[in-house]
C-alpha cells in the first residue's frame, strides 16, 4: 500500500540541481553550475536528484560542506516525529549545544516503556517486565507523560502510552507496527530546511501486537533502584547522532524521578559509549553495564554494533531497547524476548523513501549504500519497493560499499557510468566524501 501524499517537487535550479554529465564526466571541475560534458554529448548535462537516509540527513554533514548552496535541493527520508515546541525547549535545557534532534523522541520513550514496564511487573528484572513492554503501547488508557501512566498502573489499569515518537503500538516482535517519517531537504546554507520538511505515515497501527500483557502489580515497591544503562554512540561514525539521544534519555530519566521514581527508588543511569563497528567498545561497555548491575540498556545505534553484543545482554536476562536499530535482522532474531526498539523496522523507511523517489518523477536510480545490515538492508528494501511499484530492475543500480574504505572511486565511478536520474546515498559521517566524490565526476552538490 502507498502511504501518504507527497506534493511532486518541482525541478531545482542554480545549485540546487545536481549535475551528472551524460558521459559520467567534467573536465572542469572549478565551474559552478551544471557540469558539461567532456565527451560526445554535445556539453549537456544531466541533472540528477540525490536523496539520503537517517544515517546523514542531518546538519552534521552540511558541517563538512563550506561552499554555501553545496548541498541545497538534496532530499532524504528519516523516522522523524513532528516534536512539539516545548519537547525541543526541554532537551535544549538538558543539553544546549543539540544541533539536531534525530531520534532523541526514540530515545525518550525507550526509557519511559523500560520505567512503565517495571512498575507495572513490580520487579527491576527484566525476565519479569520484558513481557509487559508491548501491551503498553496498545489498547488501554491512552497516557503520554510518566506521572499520568504511573497513575493508571497504580490504580490497576491498563496503559496505552502515546510517546513523544508517536502512538508506538508495538507489533509481537517488539517494534513499532507504523511510524512517522520526515521528509527533509538542505537548503542553501547546507543546514535542514524546517520549513521544507514534511511528514508521512508508513505502516499499519493494524498490525500492532493483539495479545494482552500481564495485570499490572499495583502497589508494589523494590528494595533497589532500577538501573537503565545507555550504549550510545559517543564516538565513531554515529557520533553525532550520540547528543540528541543521550539528550532524550536524561530528559526521560528526569521525567520519571520527578514523578517519583519506580518502585518507590529514583531510577539511576549508568551512561556508557558504543563507539561504532569498527572497535570493541560496545563490547567493553556493555561488560562495564552488566558488572554495574544494569537492568536494561537502551541501544546502540547502530544496528550493525548491536548485532555484536545483543546475545551477551539478553542472554544475561537484561534487556536492551534500541532508539535507532532499524535493520529488519530484528524483527525474528532469537532474543530471548527481552530486545525491543522504538525506532521502525527499514521496511517502512524504504516504503517512504520510495515514494519520494517516484514521485520526484525519477524513472532511473543509483544506490550507494554502506556493507553493514542498516545499509544492505535499506538498499534491498527500496530496490524492491521500487520494482514492485513498476520500475524495471534494470533501471536500477546498487553499490555496496565499505565505509572504512580509504577511497570510494571506484564506486563513485560505477554510479557515474550508470547515468541514473536519481541517486540515494544510505551511509553515516562517510557519506560527505561519497558526495564529494561525485562531486569530482560531475555529480556532488559541492561544485
Amino acid at each position: 500500500m502507498r502511504t501518504g501524499t507527497i506534493a511532486r517537487a518541482t525541478a531545482l535550479s542554480g545549485a540546487a540541481l545536481l549535475a551528472l554529465t551524460a558521459c559520467g564526466g567534467s573536465s572542469d571541475n572549478s565551474s559552478s553550475g551544471s557540469a558539461t560534458s567532456s565527451g560526445g554529448s554535445g556539453g549537456s548535462a544531466k541533472q540528477v536528484n540525490i536523496y539520503g537516509t537517517d544515517g546523514n540527513m542531518g546538519n552534521a554533514l552540511g558541517a563538512d560542506f563550506t561552499q554555501p548552496g553545496a548541498l541545497a535541493g538534496m532530499k532524504g527520508t528519516l523516522p522523524l516525529t513532528q516534536l512539539s515546541g516545548d519537547f525541543k525547549n526541554r532537551l535544549l535545557q538538558v543539553n544546549p549545544a543539540l544541533v539536531d534532534f534525530n531520534y532523541s523522541a526514540e530515545s525518550y520513550d525507550a526509557t519511559m516503556l523500560i520505567a512503565m514496564a517495571a512498575q507495572s511487573a513490580g520487579s527491576t528484572q527484566a525476565k519479569v517486565f520484558g513481557p509487559y513492554v508491548n501491551a503498553l503501547t496498545v489498547t488501554g488508557s491512552k497516557c503520554s507523560d510518566f506521572a499520568s501512566c504511573l497513575a493508571i498502573i497504580k490504580s490497576g489499569g491498563d496503559v496505552d502510552y502515546d510517546g513523544a515518537s508517536g502512538p508506538l503500538s508495538f507489533t509481537d516482535a517488539g517494534e513499532p507496527a507504523q511510524a512517522s517519517f520526515g521528509l527533509e531537504q538542505f537548503g542553501t546554507d547546507n543546514k535542514i530546511d524546517d520549513s521544507k520538511t514534511k511528514f508521512v505515515i508508513a505502516g499499519e497501527e493494524s498490525n500492532a501486537s493483539k495479545t494482552a500483557g500481564p495485570a499490572p502489580v499495583a502497589t508494589a515497591t523494590s528494595p533497589t533502584p532500577l538501573t537503565i544503562g545507555t550504549l550510545l554512540p559517543e564516538t565513531g561514525n554515529l557520533a553525532f547522532l550520540g547528543p540528541p539521544e543521550v539528550a532524550g534519555v536524561q530528559l526521560a530519566i528526569n521525567d520519571i524521578n520527578a514523578a517519583g521514581g519506580v518502585l518507590g527508588q529514583q531510577v539511576k543511569l549508568a551512561p556508557g559509549d558504543s563507539g561504532d563497528a569498527s572497535t570493541d567498545t560496545a563490547t567493553q561497555t556493555v561488560d562495564r553495564l552488566l558488572q554495574a548491575g544494569a537492568n536494561a540498556i537502551i541501544g546502540a545505534a547502530s544496528s550493525g554494533v548491536s548485532l555484536t553484543v545483543i546475545d551477551k545482554i539478553t542472554q544475561a536476562g537484561v534487556m536492551q531497547i534500541s532508539p535507532a536499530n532499524t535493520s529488519d535482522q530484528f524483527t525474528n532474531y532469537n532474543d530471548q524476548g527481552l530486545y525491543f526498539r522504538t525506532a521502525p523496522p527499514d521496511l517502512l523507511q524504504a516504503r517512504a523513501l520510495a515514494d519520494l523517489i517516484e514521485q520526484d518523477g525519477n524513472n532511473t536510480v543509483g544506490i550507494l549504500a554502506t556493507n553493514d545490515p542498516y545499509g544492505t538492508g535499506l538498499a534491498e528494501n527500496l530496490k524492491n519497493n521500487l520494482v514492485a511499484d513498476g520500475l524495471p530492475e534494470a533501471s536500477i543500480k546498487s553499490v555496496i560499499y565499505d565505509p572504512q574504505a580509504a577511497n570510494y572511486d571506484a564506486e563513485v565511478q560505477q554510479m557515474t557510468a550508470f547515468s541514473p536520474d536519481a541517486i540515494a546515498v544510505i551511509g553515516f559521517e562517510e557519506s560527505s566524501r561519497i558526495l564529494q566524490g561525485l562531486n569530482t565526476n560531475g555529480v556532488g552538490p559541492a561544485r
